[in-house]
């Protein structure tokens, strides 16, 4: 039987279809193995897919064998997550583009995989004053003591300094490229590169050997944002990468932070469009901050064997319907629309509901059981 994951890549490989409609396919059929052998009558359902993306999928689908192609993709990058596997980080199923696939090369923390560890991102400009500088390392280094995991890109500036002052404070980092896992850029960065491997994470949704190129960095941003459960921005202007992780943080409903400036700097302009469209101000009271940060509500898991009944929270009659169809057992996705005779986006929404809850557990190859 051919694992979910490879379809997930599959699809992947197909010219037009990105990790939107992928969301839409997985929401409309409930599986992308159902999905990759829908009709092309069937796939014009979901919205999208108009008459030029069915014909690339007809004619290119028939040519890609899934369980080859994620076989020989394996060997060629061995590490690396699917929607499908149980270890992708929650956090990013919340958005609505998940990557198709992250690579990643370092040390896993399934605590931030589950969402049960904090991770904040912390973005700006690549030529910070020293006021941003300064500013950065306070915050980075409190965040790093008080047990959150930094997120940047491992950009010059403002993402070098966060990095770096995470890891020289004891604490985990993670960086999101937008090259190859594999591929160090800016090439300066070589030595804060291998700290992180041995102290944090550095993912992509790219694949090995991947080369820098000016459109990846835009998209890797929505990673940074996704990732996250909120963004700081310590120093942009006012066209700056670090606004479009504070647009994507925004959208997604993470909370946004910055921090003021003077009027007449350039890297403070950004800072203050963002403060002026309700972004929180990041104050000298670095206590206040990390009050703010720690009551952000985590992803908790719920001990099934240990809480008591009457504990159980009000589930709403769709929720209610899906998880008594489950059991301790796992069941295959398939099984559960069976059960329930739910159409399979909406059980699909009520499955991430209900594990983002903590009272189920999703298990490779699209199976679930209760927590």
């Amino acid at each position: 039987m051919v694992e979910e994951g490879a379809y997930w890549l599959a699809w992947t490989q197909i010219s037009g279809i990105g990790p939107v409609l992928l969301r839409r396919l997985q929401q409309h059929f409930g599986t992308l193995a159902t999905a990759w052998n829908a009709t092309k009558a069937q796939l014009g359902e979901v919205e999208g897919f108009g008459f030029q993306t069915l014909e690339k999928v007809v004619q290119q689908r028939s040519r890609l064998h899934p369980e080859q192609l994620f076989t020989k993709h394996q060997q060629e990058n061995s590490h690396f997550w699917t929607p499908a596997d149980a270890d992708y980080p929650r956090l990013l199923l919340e958005t609505p583009s998940p990557p198709s696939i992250l690579y990643y090369r370092g040390e896993v923390d399934l605590q931030e995989n589950l969402g049960q560890k904090p991770m904040v991102g912390i973005v700006g400009t690549r030529q910070p004053s020293e006021y941003g500088i300064r500013w950065t390392r306070q915050i980075s280094t409190a965040l790093a003591k008080n047990g959150f995991t930094v997120v940047s890109g491992m950009a010059e500036g403002i993402d070098t300094e966060s990095h770096i002052a995470a890891m020289k404070a004891g604490g985990r980092t993670i960086a999101v490229l937008g090259t190859g896992v594999d591929v160090i850029y800016p090439h300066k960065n070589r030595d804060l590169y291998k700290q992180i491997l041995t102290a944090g994470l550095v993912v992509s949704e790219y694949p090995t050997k991947t080369p820098p190129d000016r459109t990846h960095f835009p998209r890797r941003n929505r990673i940074i944002a996704g990732l996250s459960r909120a963004t700081l921005v310590m120093e942009a202007p006012l066209k700056s990468g670090a606004l479009i992780t504070a647009t994507y943080a925004n959208e997604f409903g993470r909370d946004v932070y910055a921090l003021p400036g003077r009027l007449d700097d350039h890297p403070s302009q950004g800072c203050l469009k963002l403060l002026s469209q309700g972004a929180t101000f990041i104050l000298k009271e670095l206590d206040e901050l990390l009050t703010m940060l720690g009551a952000i509500p985590q992803i908790d898991g719920v001990e099934a064997s240990t809480a008591p009944e009457q504990l159980m929270p009000t589930l709403s009659p769709e929720l209610q319907t899906v998880m008594d169809a489950l059991a301790s057992d796992a069941l295959p996705f398939d099984f559960i629309i069976q059960q329930t005779g739910m159409a399979a986006g909406s059980v699909s929404g009520a499955l991430l509901e209900l594990e983002l809850m903590g009272l189920i557990s999703q298990l490779p190859g699209m199976r679930y059981q209760k927590s």
